[in-house]
């Protein structure tokens, strides 16, 4: 018996211990091979390995519509820090911008309110009239959330506005006293970080804070883990403290990072697995890391020397990561049409 006239199940069982290479070279062998080799779950436990492939540390896929072997592509520019950019926006006055993506809808802050943009990933620029407008601030927008029914934004204000996106009604929470710089949602779990040097823990079922915890330096960014057992925080530096952190449940800080220029982080955002990319103060870079390694993996510097800007905002899809800087929205496009081989 030849080893493609093997049952379907046993086949692709063996092919998933297959290295890249190893799988690039059997599929020029034959168009049915080429099928049979394209097929996502020979694909899976490389690409768990892999940074920014969709597959999560729980094997769940973030980005099922999209071909595994085409992500694993795509993973190796995300490494190498192979990418086009572009500028798709621009504004003319100062802002201090927050980006949020809701598939191929963009949601951006500019001053006190919240528009959504769509985006087509063929154009460089992006059709300036915005779809929708989410308003009730009285100051800045300085960080939202987005979930499937409600929009949630921390102001410097000092208010939480949770919009309900069905509905379009509004809830308000008070419970910090200065500018709430930082806020995510899972599972109407609310996490939000404030100037005020605290942490607080909200349920959209109660309009007080479930729990706080105190960090001792100002909060500029926290991410909740999808399992909510843990989330992240990105504080200003302004202490000796690290200011790359994740908390467990019990909210004792289990693994740290020093950002290589003491720049207070704005801005991060995880794959769900090994990547985590961040946006500092300073210059307008982006680091990307990989939580296996202690260094980090990538940067890429998005302002220019006469005009330095903060990155306040970055998220990133399977293919693009988008960074929110003082007067203008930058692309950086790792998709797999760049020409490369898998190795």
């Amino acid at each position: 018996m030849l080893l493609f006239q093997l049952p379907e199940d046993v086949l692709y069982h063996i092919l998933s211990y297959l290295d890249c290479k190893t799988l690039s070279r059997l599929s020029q062998v034959s168009k049915v091979i080429c099928h049979i080799v394209s097929r996502d779950v020979v694909w899976k436990n490389i690409a768990k390995g892999l940074l920014n492939t969709g597959i999560t540390r729980y094997w769940t896929d973030i980005y099922p519509h999209i071909l595994l072997k085409d992500r694993v592509k795509t993973a190796q520019n995300w490494c190498d820090g192979v990418c086009k950019r572009s500028t798709p926006l621009k504004w003319k006055t100062k802002l201090l911008p927050w980006i949020q993506l809701d598939g191929d809808t963009l949601f951006l802050s500019q001053a006190a309110e919240i528009r959504s943009y769509p985006l087509r990933h063929g154009c460089k620029k992006i059709r300036y009239n915005p779809v929708k407008v989410y308003s009730g601030h009285q100051a800045d927008v300085c960080r939202f959330v987005l979930t499937d029914s409600h929009l949630i934004s921390g102001g410097s204000d000092g208010k939480i506005l949770v919009h309900n996106r069905r509905s379009d009604s509004t809830m308000k929470l008070f419970g910090h006293n200065q500018e709430v710089n930082c806020i995510d949602s899972r599972n109407e779990l609310i996490v939000s970080g404030s100037r005020d040097q605290t942490i607080k823990i909200w349920t959209l079922a109660s309009s007080c804070p479930r729990d706080l915890i105190p960090l001792y330096d100002r909060v500029w960014s926290v991410v909740i883990n999808p399992t909510l057992s843990s989330f992240v925080t990105g504080t200003a530096c302004c202490e000796n403290l690290s200011p790359l952190r994740i908390w467990d449940v019990e909210r004792k800080s289990v693994m740290e990072w020093e950002e290589p220029h003491d720049s207070a982080l704005y801005c991060m955002q995880t794959d769900g697995n090994h990547m985590i990319a961040s946006g500092s103060s300073y210059y307008g870079v982006v680091r990307l890391w990989d939580k296996r390694l202690t260094e980090c993996l990538q940067f890429f510097q998005l302002s220019s020397d006469l005009v330095s800007s903060p990155v306040y905002c970055l998220r990133f899809s399977s293919s693009h990561l988008y960074a929110a800087l003082a007067t203008a929205l930058h692309s950086l496009d790792f998709r797999h049409n760049l020409n490369i081989t898998i190795r």
